[in-house]
Formats: structure tokens, sequence, C-alpha cells
């Protein structure tokens, strides 16, 4: 009996551990597939790169904006057609999507941002986002963001912005809504590529596709 009980509890255990956010999508690129998690505390952006990729929106869609020690930006629909040196980041959808900025939702390396322009209300772009590469800060560097624009970090958000990296100073101003886990090797490629005075590629890097990942079902007997 008590050996049935800890059977139990472990696979309850690795189902907590497996479905704690239950939206994962995959980006399929030129140079290989990232592989990210959607929060569910943000669902109104979840919800919209879900709907969006399920109507095939990403798919031939460029990176369009990589930049070194900070991020990588797509999704511009206008990218899907543009001519070789062509100015991108200003395509999107007919709607923005309301923000949903959360302290414990930061832009460590890794994190899934929403783009925006100057909208007053933070909204977000129905389409484009950024996946931050960043580097690493001192407490001198994330003191001086403080003094700039008001927001505080945690101890563990200074922490991981010391030892592993991030964009802190776009902390508080965009929405974070998910996180790469698989890829980053990925993602970093990308972001080295030789790039023109706007950022963009000198070679174009497609998002091939943009896909939910659907989930396992088990099955116990």
């Amino acid at each position: 009996m008590k050996k049935g009980l800890l059977i139990l509890f472990v696979i309850s255990s690795f189902a907590v551990c497996s479905f704690a956010q239950k939206n994962k999508i995959k980006i399929e690129t030129d140079y290989g597939t990232i592989k990210m998690v959607l929060y569910d505390s943000t669902p109104l952006n979840t919800a919209n790169m879900i709907k969006v990729a399920k109507e095939h929106g990403y798919d031939s869609t460029l990176f369009h904006r990589c930049i070194p020690q900070f991020v990588i930006q797509g999704g511009d629909p206008e990218s899907k057609y543009a001519k070789p040196g062509q100015m991108l980041g200003n395509g999107g959808l007919s709607y923005t999507v309301p923000a949903e900025i959360k302290d414990n939702y930061y832009h460590k390396r890794g994190a899934l941002g929403v783009a925006r322009d100057n909208t007053p209300d933070k909204s977000g772009s129905a389409m484009q986002f950024y996946i931050v590469v960043g580097k690493k800060f001192t407490d001198e560097d994330l003191d001086k963001f403080t003094k700039k624009t008001g927001h505080t970090y945690t101890a563990e958000q200074r922490k991981v912005y010391k030892t592993i990296g991030g964009t802190p100073h776009l902390d508080g101003g965009y929405t974070v809504f998910g996180e790469v886990t698989e890829g980053m090797d990925i993602v970093d490629k990308i972001a080295n590529e030789a790039r023109d005075a706007h950022d963009r590629p000198n070679t174009d890097i497609h998002i091939l596709k943009l896909r939910v990942i659907k989930k396992k079902r088990f099955f116990f007997f």
C-alpha cells in the first residue's frame, strides 16, 4: 500500500511540474527550432499569440530586428514580402493587446516580450514580439536604472541580471508573457548575424512556422 501511494505521489508531482504552464509553442527558423512556454497569468497576450499561431499568421515572417546583447524581434506581417534592405517594424494587425505587466515576469535572458510603440497605456502589438538576448549588469547599473525609471529590482532579479543577464531597463515598460525553454543557442546565432543600419540581418532569417505544441495525454490503467 505504501509503495502504491509513493508511485501515485511521484506521478502527481510530475504532472504538476510538467503542466505548471499549459501553453507551449515552437518556432521553426532557418537556423533551427526555439521552444517556449507562454504564461498562464498573462491570458490576453498568451491567447492572442495562440490565436495568431493557429491561423498561421507568423509563418514566413522575418526576424527583422536583431541586436547582440539586446533582443531579436520578429512577427511583422509586412516582412513576408519585404524587399532587401526595406525598413521593417511598423506592420501589425488592426488592434493592440492590453498590457499585462507583472513584477514577477521580468526581462531575464530568454524572456518573451510584446513589441510596442509609444502607446500611452503600454498596450502591445498583436503580432510583433521579441526574445531577450541581454547581457550581465552590475548592482551599480541596476541602481542607475532605478534612479532613471523608478522601477526597483528584487534580490532575486538582481542576482539573475548579474549572473545570467537580460535587459532590465525594459522592466515596467513592456509585457513579458513567456520564456525560452529550448533553443537559446539558436537565438544567440540569430542575434549575432551581420546586419544593416536598421538592425535588419543582411541575410533574411525566416520564421518558417510558429506552432502551438500539442499537449501530451497520459493514460493510466
